[in-house]
């Protein structure tokens, strides 16, 4: 059962009391079994505007190896970063760079990374968040600690 109190204020809705004259306003109670569900669902689909936040994120971050040649690095990053319980994917296609960015950010990915045989060397990761311009390069172990540190602060 749910209790609506907002309804009848919005469809102006009274009734007669028992005193003469005087006009009360109900309360709608109905049952909703997933109405509670698809509320709280659409007021966060409204509130973020579909950009979820890395906590609720169904994709966390993407990896976007740049050459064929750096793939068993970003499966290798990919396996690390799931590891630490992340939603991560890797994308293996043969589109250039540019395109794999744009269509990972029209994905709405929280994080994309870009690795290449310079990260492979260095153990590092290019990353961009979804509102960052430019990418930056980080250790995977920072990575990590900053992912965390944004779900604790549920960011």
């Amino acid at each position: 059962m749910q209790l609506d109190f907002d309804r009848p204020v919005r469809f102006d809705l009274s009734y007669a009391t028992e005193k003469a004259g005087k006009l009360d306003r109900p309360v709608l109670m109905h049952r909703a079994v997933l109405g509670s569900f698809e509320k709280m669902f659409a007021i966060l689909t409204e509130h973020y505007r579909g950009k979820w936040p890395l906590w609720l994120s169904p994709r966390q971050a993407i990896v976007l190896p740049v050459s064929p040649c750096a793939l068993d690095y970003a499966e290798m990053v990919r396996d690390r970063i799931h590891a630490a319980g992340f939603f991560v994917d890797v994308d293996t296609s043969d589109r250039v760079i540019h395109k794999k960015v744009r269509q990972a950010e029209l994905a709405q990915y929280n994080y994309v990374l870009v690795v290449g045989a310079k990260q492979a060397d260095t153990g590092e990761v290019r990353y961009k968040g979804r509102d960052d311009a430019k990418l930056q390069s980080i250790s995977l172990d920072d990575l990590l600690g900053m992912l965390h540190s944004q779900v604790e602060a549920f960011k």
